[in-house]
C-alpha cells in the first residue's frame, strides 16, 4: 500500500464518485479529502452537491477534510487549496492512513498531484475599476490576449474574467517560485459514465435538488446578507437560481438554462480529465454502473 502517496477518485458530476470515495475510506479505515471548489462554502450544500450522507458507511462516519471551511460570499483560490489541503494530507499521513481526494474541480485535483507552483495574487483594485464597465465579452477577448483559454469556467461571468485577467497580470511582472510542494504519487480512478446516463442522472438530479429546497437555500443566503454578485461568481446552479430570485429569470428560464450549463460543464470536466491524462496523470477508469462493491474490488487489485 505505501508505494502510493494517495488514491484519488475523479469524475464528472452526477457519476458517483463521492459514494464510491465514502466506501472505499470505509473499507481503508482512512478519510477523505474533498477536491471541489465550491463544497469549501458553508451553507451552500444543496447547490454544491455535498451530499453529506453518503459519508455514512454501514453507521459509520466517514471523516472528511475541506467541506465547510468558508463562509458563503468569500473568494476561495486554487492556492489556499493547495495549501488547505497539503495540512489534511500531512495529517493523515502522520496517522499512518492513506488519504483519498475525492473531487470533480480538476484543476483544484492537478495543482496537487502535479505540485503546480503557486502564488497568491492580491486584489487590483485600479485594474478592477478599469474594467468594471466591460461586457463578458470584451472581457474575453481581453483574456484570450494573455492565454489559450482551455478552462472556460474563467469566462462564466465577468467577475471571474476580471479576475482571471488580475491573475495573468500579475504573473507577468511577479515570475513564479520554484514548486512549494512536491508531486504526488497517486493512484487515481476515474468513474466511467456513459454521457446519456450521464445527461440522465443530472436532469434527475437537479428536480430533486429544486424539490429539495435549492431555492430557498439560496435565498436565505441572500437574506444573511450575501451579495447577489458574489453568488452569481459562483456559477451554475448560484448563478441562474439567484437570477431567478433577482426576477431576471422565469422559472422554466432558470431550470432550461441551468440544465444546459450542468450538462456543458460535465463535458468540460471530462475534458479536463482527458487532459490530465495528456499530461502524465495515468487514470484507471472504472464503470459507473457497476455495483459499489464491485468498484472497490477493482481498485484494491490495483493497490497491492
Amino acid at each position: 500500500m505505501n508505494k502510493y502517496d494517495l488514491i484519488t477518485i475523479v469524475g464528472p458530476t452526477a457519476s458517483g464518485k463521492t459514494t464510491l470515495a465514502c466506501h472505499l475510506a470505509y473499507t481503508l479505515n482512512t478519510e477523505v479529502i474533498s477536491g471541489d471548489s465550491r463544497q469549501v462554502y458553508k451553507s451552500m450544500d444543496i447547490g454544491t452537491g455535498k451530499d453529506l450522507d453518503d459519508y455514512i458507511v454501514e453507521g459509520k462516519q466517514i471523516p472528511y477534510h475541506l467541506i465547510d471551511i468558508r463562509e458563503a460570499g468569500e473568494k476561495y483560490n486554487i492556492f489556499e487549496y493547495q495549501h488547505d489541503f497539503h495540512k489534511a494530507y500531512t495529517s493523515l499521513k502522520a496517522e499512518n492512513k492513506l488519504p483519498i481526494l475525492c473531487g470533480g474541480s480538476g484543476l483544484y485535483v492537478e495543482s496537487v498531484l502535479k505540485g503546480y507552483s503557486l502564488v497568491n495574487v492580491p486584489e487590483n483594485k485600479e485594474l478592477r475599476q478599469k474594467y468594471e464597465k466591460y461586457s463578458l465579452q470584451e472581457l474575453t477577448e481581453i483574456l484570450s490576449s494573455y492565454r489559450s483559454l482551455h478552462n472556460t469556467t474563467d469566462v462564466d461571468t465577468a467577475q471571474r474574467a476580471i479576475r482571471a485577467i488580475e491573475i495573468e497580470e500579475y504573473k507577468k511582472s511577479n515570475p513564479l517560485d520554484q514548486n512549494e510542494f512536491p508531486p504526488l504519487n497517486s493512484l487515481t480512478i476515474g468513474v466511467d459514465i456513459e454521457r446519456e446516463l450521464r445527461r440522465n442522472k443530472i436532469s434527475k438530479r437537479l428536480k430533486a435538488r429544486l424539490q429539495e429546497g435549492m431555492i430557498e437555500e439560496i435565498q436565505s443566503i441572500l437574506d444573511k446578507g450575501v451579495q447577489a454578485e458574489d453568488l452569481i461568481y459562483y456559477g451554475l446552479e448560484y448563478k441562474y437560481v439567484t437570477l431567478y430570485l433577482l426576477k431576471q429569470l422565469s422559472f422554466e428560464e432558470m431550470f432550461s438554462q441551468l440544465e444546459i450549463a450542468i450538462h456543458q460543464f460535465a463535458k468540460r470536466q471530462m475534458t479536463w480529465f482527458r487532459g490530465m491524462e495528456k499530461r502524465g496523470i495515468h487514470i484507471h477508469w472504472i464503470d459507473a454502473t457497476l455495483p459499489t462493491e464491485k468498484k472497490i474490488e477493482n481498485i484494491l487489485t490495483l493497490i497491492k
